[in-house]
This record gives structure tokens, sequence and C-alpha cells, in this order.
């Protein structure tokens, strides 16, 4: 895999950590193991957990640009949580199984966005009031304005709350860039959740390299 390159406007609160992936097969075929999915509960062990500090931190640092983490708009960490708990967290395929598992206990939010539909150069900014993005198949809108984001070449595709539907991993997915949506608050836990996530990236025989961060 060539060295992907990621930018990012200054931000005063954001620690982020980067990676590729290459997987082993397209997702259609490489099925998450009951090792991965018995890691969707709050109960499983991990190397990272997370409470209330982390998640008032991973709020502040949304709410930097202005936007409102409340509501359909908190952290995707926070929904994983409140999934979790509800036993209500379901499989949906390994890549995102292996991003939501990290998320989970690290309390960190996580984006997720197939390469082969995603288009460099790489930057992360946030994004003017009033920018949105489809966020599922349905066509639902959600409007990022304020929200620090991931874009590429088309525009923004991805961020802490819900990423877009244009990059989302698919059966012929089978190179990913994975976004760990860190807080200078909590110094090293991106860098310690990024880990972990390639660790059962690695697990399902995939295999993973640093993103350069500028």
């Amino acid at each position: 895999m060539p060295t992907l390159a990621l930018t990012a406007d200054p931000h005063p609160l954001l620690e982020l950590a980067a990676f590729v992936t290459a997987l082993p097969r397209p997702l259609a075929e490489l099925p998450s193991p009951a090792e991965l999915t018995g890691l969707l509960s709050l109960g499983a062990a991990a190397p990272l957990s997370a409470d209330d500090t982390v998640r008032a931190a991973v709020r502040d640092l949304l709410r930097h640009g202005g936007f409102k983490p409340t509501g359909r708009s908190k952290p995707a960490s926070e929904y994983l949580l409140r999934a979790a708990g509800d036993g209500a967290l379901a499989s949906i395929n390994a890549a995102v199984d292996a991003c939501n598992v990290a998320s989970l206990h690290s309390g960190l939010p996580i984006s997720v966005v197939d390469l082969g539909r995603a288009r460099p150069p790489f930057r992360a900014a946030i994004p003017a009031p009033g920018t949105s993005y489809v966020f599922n198949p349905s066509g639902q809108v959600i409007d990022i304005g304020g929200l620090v984001s991931l874009w590429d070449a088309d525009g923004p595709c991805a961020g802490p709350v819900k990423d877009s539907q244009r990059t989302k991993t698919q059966g012929d997915t089978t190179a990913t860039l994975s976004i760990v949506w860190g807080t200078t608050a909590l110094p090293g836990r991106a860098a310690r959740t990024a880990a972990f996530y390639r660790e059962l990236l690695h697990r399902l025989g995939a295999s993973t390299e640093d993103v350069a961060l500028a």
C-alpha cells in the first residue's frame, strides 16, 4: 500500500490517529469471527474502557466549531455505548465491527471509509454552517456545520457523529481509511485506540499501514 497523507487544519483540541487497512478478501467474503463479535459487549475484556470523563472530553471536541453534539447528533461512540447497553449492537461487517469494538471500549468516535469510494487528498477540517451529507441508504441527511470532519477530493465524507453514505464500506470493499477522533484532553488515547483497532484487524488477516499526518 502506498503511504497515504492526511492534513489537518489547526484545531486546539484535535488529536488524530489514522491508518490504512488492506483486507485479505472483499468484505462480503470476510465474515466476522465470534472472537470479534463477542467484543461488541460492554462486559467484554478490552485494553481500554470509557467513562464520563472521556464522554465529556469528546463532546467538548465536537463543540469547538459550534456543533451541538446532542440528541441524534451525539458522538458515534455514545450511540455504540447505548446500543451495547440495550443489547442491540449487532454485527455489520468485519471492518465495521472492528471499528465499533475499538470505539465502544475507548469511548472515542472512529470513522472508516472505503478507499475505493473516496479520493485523495484527505484533510480534517471544520465545515461551514449548513454543510451536510447523506449518511444512510434511505437518503437521510446530517448537518455537519461546525463539526470537525474528514474531507476527500469531493467534499466532506466522514466524521465523529456519522459517516457519509458516499464512502461507506460495502461488500466489495478491500481497502479502508480509519480515523480515530481523539482529543488533546486525553493525550495518547487516540494512539492507544488505533493500536487496539489495528490488532483486531490483524487477527482477521488484514494488514495496516500508518497514515502520514500533517
